[in-house]
């Protein structure tokens, strides 16, 4: 699973560099994992279920990310090109995401931030593995539109809602993940 890793873990971390902590064609480059337990943070915009539609909003709060992680339903691929403006961006296919853009988006991703794994998918309940045995720490998934964060057998799941249209009577939302080590804390953003 792991040899699907995306690229980013091995990316120099410098808030100081960039608002996205490092310049996309820097060299690659593996961090020493003592290093990452250090005072670095990264900070991560979570996002899923756009459908097609990328409020102003989402990209003020995400400008200090150093990574967007798209949890599926993107919608289009010009919601992916607007998020890749502010940083790199790993995104998941959804059940509404159609066309050549989309089949070039895995149904899964496995992505190393910091000293966590984090394994995403667009619907929690295909879930094809039991994140605790594989030392996943995080699983982000979308879907419901229902913002959600829930720990069960050592693992953090969590569905950032939906920051696209609003639908079923449910809030507008998205989130922000600090990572500090082996620490993670979520903050919602509730959109207009």
């Amino acid at each position: 699973m792991r040899d699907r890793l995306w690229p980013f873990s091995r990316m120099p971390f410098r808030t100081s560099v960039s608002p996205c902590g490092f310049h996309p064609s820097s060299p690659h480059f593996s961090i020493d994992r003592e290093l990452k337990k250090s005072v670095i943070m990264l900070v991560i915009g979570l996002i899923s279920d756009t459908h097609g539609w990328l409020r102003p909003q989402v990209l003020e709060a995400f400008r200090p990310c150093s990574l967007i992680l798209h949890a599926g339903d993107i919608g289009n691929a010009q919601v992916l090109e607007r998020l890749r403006q502010l940083c790199p961006v790993v995104a998941v296919r959804g059940n509404v995401d159609r066309g050549d853009w989309a089949q070039a988006l895995p149904a899964t991703e496995l992505v190393e931030a910091g000293t966590l794994w984090i394994y995403m998918l667009h619907d929690v309940t295909t879930l094809d593995l039991v994140p605790e045995a594989a030392d996943i720490q995080l699983v982000l998934s979308g879907h419901t539109h229902k913002p959600s964060c829930h720990q069960r057998k050592g693992v953090t799941y969590l569905n950032p809602g939906s920051a696209g249209p609003r639908r079923f009577n449910l809030p507008a939302t998205a989130a922000m993940l600090y990572i500090q080590g082996e620490s993670l804390e979520t903050r919602w953003i509730l959109l207009e």
